[in-house]
């Protein structure tokens, strides 16, 4: 449980020093991998490298970074899709060894910018993210995701399929009325719940292929590539000019999600640990992915999104599912059988964690009593939320800016620039 005199959050069931019993904290954190197991998988996928080290990697960057910031932010580390058009044209030019120096580089970006924080302190972050843009960059974070989900739950191919929804949609209505109407431990794990209920639906409808859970081995050893292993090194300064800038970009989704966690949780973490420790645990995460053969790692909004559905915040749920992720990396038959959720069962899951984090953004607004009769806040917030849900972004080369970072940086700059009040409001 808790320590005596800290701080704990009243409306948690499980705060997040408060350590579940065993089998209750077996079901939170399988709730936990499988929320987040279809994204970490699909990017190496995407990419053409081995999902099992994405898993291992996202298991022990988690870890990593429970470890750093001492047990006291509950994130997980899953693969990051920001680098993916980068990787592609990496891998189709240079091969991997390139792509290893790539997602390297990019981590020490985040190393050098947490050194420059410990260095320079972090209090010009209230300053420049008050709740005028941290309401609406929150609300990017789960609106921006909509159509990712709403593309899970519709198409099978790239082609709509009414059977698809059809599962997506009971996977919701299973989802919500566990949510609604369990009590007890039930009623902690209706992501779970929710998932085996779309799937045995989705099994019913003829819509999983279990051949491959089948053919799969029960133990396999991930195929890593170790650096200076199984390859030499070789600098590639296409490698450095095409992935390290995208750091910048991450680390403005990194502060989003610590924003939403920070919301979700009653506390401060740019303060305690502070950005100088997540950035370093994120970055070191990313560094051991590169040298064993992973993709690159990020803080994941599904996860941020069971954390407020289920009101449980226990640090030791996210490090279990670490745990069951490293563990699993190496069967075949589990790993296999997770990777056969069909994607319309988690398009109907992501109905609600996206939703959950956007209500979180609009919750700052209502409790900061932000005054939209002003121009400023009024110019702020729609400025924000139409080019971040827009999917509008800025690509220079082989750079580009996401939507979400976009949105987050013009929120940023127009709350700097622009006047208190409006000259007609004088």
């Amino acid at each position: 449980m808790a320590e005596k005199n800290e701080f704990r959050n009243p409306d948690a069931i499980l705060d997040i020093k408060d350590r579940p019993k065993f089998l209750p904290w077996i079901g939170l954190s399988l709730q936990h991998l499988f929320t987040m197991f279809g994204a970490t998988v699909l990017v190496p996928i995407l990419v053409d490298l081995d999902p099992s080290i994405a898993l291992f990697s996202s298991g022990v960057g988690t870890l990593l970074y429970i470890l750093i910031t001492k047990g006291t932010v509950p994130a997980y580390l899953g693969s990051s899709f920001a680098f993916i058009t980068a990787i592609q044209s990496l891998m189709g030019s240079s091969g991997y060894p390139a792509v290893a120096q790539g997602i390297i580089y990019s981590g020490i970006v985040y190393l050098i910018v947490a050194f420059i924080i410990a260095k320079a302190g972090s209090d010009w972050i209230d300053e420049v993210l008050p709740p005028i843009v941290v309401g609406p960059v929150i609300m990017v974070i789960g609106l921006g995701l909509a159509q990712n989900a709403a593309e899970n739950a519709m198409f099978n191919e790239g082609n709509y399929d009414a059977k698809y929804f059809l599962v997506a949609l009971v996977t919701l209505a299973i989802t919500i009325f566990f949510n609604m109407f369990l009590k007890g431990f039930l009623s902690l794990i209706p992501i779970l719940l929710g998932i085996i209920g779309g799937y045995l639906f989705a099994l019913v409808v003829g819509i999983v292929d279990l051949e491959a859970v089948k053919a799969a081995p029960w133990f396999q050893v991930p195929d890593f590539q170790f650096m200076f292993v199984d390859y030499n090194f070789h600098f590639s300064l296409a490698a450095l000019i095409s992935m390290a800038p995208i750091a910048f970009v991450t680390m403005t989704e990194h502060m989003g999600h610590l924003m939403v966690l920070s919301k979700t949780t009653k506390r401060d973490f740019f303060k305690s640990p502070g950005l100088k420790k997540t950035l370093f645990a994120d970055g070191l995460s990313t560094i051991i992915a590169g040298f064993i053969g992973g993709p690159p790692t990020t803080s994941y909004g599904e996860n941020i999104g069971v954390l407020a559905i289920t009101k449980v915040h226990s640090v030791f749920v996210l490090g279990g599912a670490a745990l069951l992720a490293v563990l699993f990396s190496f069967v075949g038959k589990i790993s296999s059988l997770i990777y056969s959720i069909p994607t319309p069962v988690i398009g109907g899951i992501s109905f609600l964690l996206f939703g959950v984090i956007a209500s979180s953004g609009l919750r700052i607004l209502i409790d900061n009593q932000i005054d939209f009769d002003k121009k400023r806040n009024l110019m702020i917030t729609a400025a924000v939320l139409v080019i971040g849900i827009g999917g509008a972004y800025l690509k220079i080369g082989s750079f580009e800016l996401t939507s979400m970072a976009l949105a987050t940086v013009i929120g940023i700059i127009l709350n700097l620039v622009l006047p208190v009040k409006a000259r007609s409001e004088e």
